[in-house]
């Protein structure tokens, strides 16, 4: 089920979910930058978040980047416009999920993570890229239990199928759908 308007800004302050959501794909000669979320849900990611009171998905794409890893969005490129079903540790108003916006930004700064949001970024070259995909497939697959995925992470569920959507990794249609399950 899509919602016909996300309710940006609803309730942010609250804990209230408000089923709109960032992403933003920041690059280097050294890999895709990544890293382990330091809060809920379990899993490696790049930078995101909800749109909340920042005004529309370009400003919360730009915010994000300042907030969790401490750099300057110089350039942003709208990549993908899609609704998943994701959980988030926030409470739903309505059906569970968001509307992503998804973007490539270049970025000027020097990498200061966010001590409350990120621990171990990192960059990421294709081949672990699709290791860390490999885990999150075998963790849906119930090769892995929900501690074993969460000490030891693989993607966050929910970046899967962007990241295959963008050709970053391929995955199975079998192990996508198993992923959304466990989104």
């Amino acid at each position: 089920m899509t919602p016909a308007a996300p309710a940006t800004g609803a309730g942010a302050g609250a804990g209230l979910c408000d089923h709109a959501s960032v992403g933003v794909l920041i690059s280097s000669p050294s890999g895709l930058l990544v890293f382990e979320r330091a809060t809920p849900p379990a899993g490696i990611a790049p930078v995101a978040g909800h749109v909340d009171e920042h005004g529309g998905p370009e400003q919360a794409a730009r915010a994000e980047v300042t907030e969790e890893v401490g750099l300057t969005v110089t350039h942003l490129h709208p990549l993908l416009n899609q609704w998943r079903p994701n959980h988030c540790r926030r409470t739903p108003i309505g059906p569970v999920g968001h509307r992503w916006w998804i973007f490539q930004a270049e970025v000027s700064g020097t990498l200061r993570p966010s001590p409350r949001e990120v621990s171990a970024p990192r960059w990421l070259r294709p081949t672990r890229l699709r290791q860390y995909a490999a885990r999150t497939a075998a963790y849906a697959n119930g090769h892995l239990n929900r501690e074993e995925f969460e000490q030891e992470p693989g993607l966050e569920p929910v970046w899967c199928r962007f990241l295959h959507d963008l050709d970053l990794v391929t995955l199975a249609t079998a192990d996508l759908d198993r992923i959304e399950a466990v989104l």
